[in-house]
């Protein structure tokens, strides 16, 4: 499939979206299956997997390898072109934002070295403004 090509839609698919989309954050498979369960979904944690590798292959979703080594995905939005992603790593909110000078860069390091058809995943990870914020009982 390529990322032009949509998939056909299910229950299962819809479902998942419907769930990514009120997380509105980056989220595990494993994370994604429990939601479901939790709103009665009948749907395994292998379709689960398999239906959000599709929705990343047709460009529907983004996935990102977290620091821990496992992958999250997110719908950041239908013609969010390509972008990179700033992320949480306590309360995992993401923003995603475009980075022209990773791009740049990118672009002269595959010409410098010979590569052709490239594609790379940048994400910075760190702790939002809300999690920054001493809380009241700190101070």
């Amino acid at each position: 499939m390529t990322k032009t090509t949509r998939s056909r839609s299910t229950r299962q698919k819809t479902a998942i979206i419907a769930a990514l989309v009120e997380a509105d954050q980056f989220c595990s498979a494993q994370n994604l299956h429990a939601r479901l369960q939790g709103y009665g979904e009948r749907v395994g944690l292998t379709t689960v997997y398999r239906c959000l590798q599709g929705l990343t292959e047709t460009g529907e979703l983004d996935a990102i390898v977290a620091s821990d080594g496992r992958t999250l995905y997110a719908r950041c939005g239908q013609g969010a072109g390509h972008h990179h992603h700033l992320i949480c790593r306590q309360c995992g909110a993401s923003k995603p934002v475009m980075a022209a000078a990773v791009e740049s860069w990118c672009a002269h390091l595959a010409t410098q070295h010979g590569f052709t058809e490239v594609t790379h995943s940048f994400e910075v990870f760190g702790i939002c403004p809300q999690c920054s914020m001493p809380t009241a009982a700190a101070t």
